[in-house]
């Protein structure tokens, strides 16, 4: 089937409770009518986010490492941010991430893909795009937290999609967004 893809529904919610209020997402429990009965979820109310596949003129990307508690790992990621700025599109998020998580503006923004990252327990949707025509912005954006002690690697794309597949590069928007690039790079060239 060459036309599969996923299908939105529209259940009756019949009840939607804030369980929790968070500083960036969520926590709510809707009773949904369906089928012939009534099921009761719980899950992350997300406001989406936006990632970047940034990529030099030697198809190096540009990979960040930074502390991740719930996984208590300083795990190899993307450039990435939260769509938390009102009227910002996801790629308007995308080119303000690039600049304050490394000072870096691009000239060419393609998109690559979008994803639900865990449908299961929250409502999140990333939008990944390729940046390519990078150069430095002339400010430097001033970090905190996690921000503070990000490590920057340029990576092989190659050598990036071995990490994936070798389970060395665990996280799903680094995984997503690099195999999403390699993939794009090989159709350009068929």
């Amino acid at each position: 089937m060459t036309d599969l893809r996923d299908e939105p529904v529209a259940f009756e919610v019949l009840d939607s409770e804030l369980v929790y209020r968070g500083r960036v997402w969520d926590v709510r429990s809707d009773t949904v009518r369906y089928r012939d009965g009534e099921i009761v979820r719980q899950y992350v109310d997300h406001p989406g986010a936006a990632a970047i596949v940034a990529m030099d003129e030697d198809e190096r990307v540009l990979l960040i490492q930074q502390y991740r508690h719930p996984i208590r790992h300083r795990d190899w990621e993307i450039p990435a941010g939260l769509l938390d700025v009102a009227e910002e599109s996801p790629l308007e998020t995308a080119r303000r991430e690039l600049a304050e998580e490394v000072d870096l503006e691009a000239a060419d923004w393609m998109p690559l893909v979008s994803i639900f990252t865990t449908p299961g327990g929250n409502d999140e949707v990333v939008h990944l795009f390729l940046a390519r025509g990078l150069s430095p912005r002339a400010d430097v954006h001033a970090r905190s937290e996690e921000e503070a002690d990000i490590r920057i690697e340029w990576v092989a794309l190659t050598d990036a999609v071995t990490g994936v597949m070798e389970g060395r590069l665990r996280n799903g928007i680094l995984a997503t967004g690099v195999l999403a690039a390699a993939e794009h790079l090989r159709r350009s060239r068929a």
